[in-house]
């Protein structure tokens, strides 16, 4: 119980993101609810794309109270790790706080930066990408995060090619990148997901 309550001050109140240098060097910190601005420096963040056993991924739509792409469909999780936090144990941890679940393992496939505006927020971050299997119940934060879909992988592709604009512009780049990636194909195509 004091643990929960814990990670919930953690993750509402006193957050704090790292701020990084373009080779990934921590060069301070600063209050997540400062840091995104029109100039926002860059940090550290993360990317999580969320299959089942079918090869569905799971799909957010960011709650409308979000600073940044509020109302946006995007991909399963996004977070940022705190200081002394591993990028593994802040998808783990943001992946329980967002969606409900807890995985035991996720698997990094490409480092990625990136760097969009939009509405006069800008977010500028290098945004390791990992993937991850899960088969259960979400339960998403409705604070965080206003709904949730899984769509087959093949389709979601074709899709952000067809419609960009409709979801968060990293995720339509993640996308893209994970589709020519040679372990990811290798995931996508194995039997079991594995």
């Amino acid at each position: 119980m004091g643990i929960k309550k814990g990670i919930e001050k953690v993750e509402t109140d006193e957050e704090f993101v790292v701020l990084v240098d373009e080779t990934d060097r921590e060069i301070g910190i600063e209050k997540k609810a400062r840091v995104h601005s029109s100039l926002t420096p860059l940090h550290r963040a993360f990317s999580l794309f969320l299959f089942n056993s079918t090869k569905e991924l799971l799909l957010q739509q960011r709650s409308k109270t979000k600073k940044t792409w509020p109302g946006t469909w995007s991909n399963s999780c996004c977070g940022h790790p705190l200081p002394d936090e591993s990028y593994e144990k802040a998808v783990l941890r943001r992946a329980r706080f967002e969606l409900g679940i807890e995985l035991k393992t996720v698997t990094k496939i490409f480092d990625y930066q990136y760097c969009f505006s939009k509405d006069g927020i800008m977010e500028n971050e290098i945004c390791p990408v990992f993937i991850g299997l899960y088969d259960g119940t979400v339960q998403p934060r409705p604070d965080e995060v206003q709904a949730v879909q899984w769509i087959n992988w093949e389709i979601w592709v074709e899709e952000t090619v067809q419609h960009p604009d409709l979801y968060s512009p990293w995720c339509v780049e993640e996308t893209e990148l994970l589709a020519s990636n040679k372990n990811f194909i290798k995931f996508i195509l194995s039997p079991s997901g594995s």
